[in-house]
């Protein structure tokens, strides 16, 4: 297990000096084509996660809307189905009450 741990460790001292050393070391002076083409690839980057962002909003707030019409067509049906309950009833209970009059005694 020591063993284990002691690896883990050396491990991560050797990723952060590796990362260290890649993040001090200067920036060579570079063309202006160079700096161009960066800067055109950060704005086309921008842009795609811009585009992404809005799909993603599209798409949840389709998400959002069909829910709540879902939920709206449930709370329509459930009345509905409450209000054939009652009339079903009452018409068993008029059933009843007429064969109970009916009855012979």
């Amino acid at each position: 297990m020591n063993k284990v741990i002691v690896a883990l460790i050396s491990g991560l001292f050797a990723a952060s000096t590796f990362a260290a050393a890649h993040t001090a070391a200067p920036a060579a002076a570079a063309s202006p084509a160079v700096v161009k083409a960066e800067a055109k690839e950060m704005k086309t980057d921008v842009k795609a996660d811009a585009k992404e962002s809005k799909a993603v909003a599209s798409a949840d707030a389709s998400v959002a809307k069909s829910e709540t019409k879902a939920g709206a067509k449930k709370a329509k049906a459930h009345a509905k189905s409450t209000k054939t309950k009652a009339k079903a009833r009452a018409k068993a209970a008029k059933v009843e009450a007429k064969e109970a009059a009916v009855a012979p005694k």
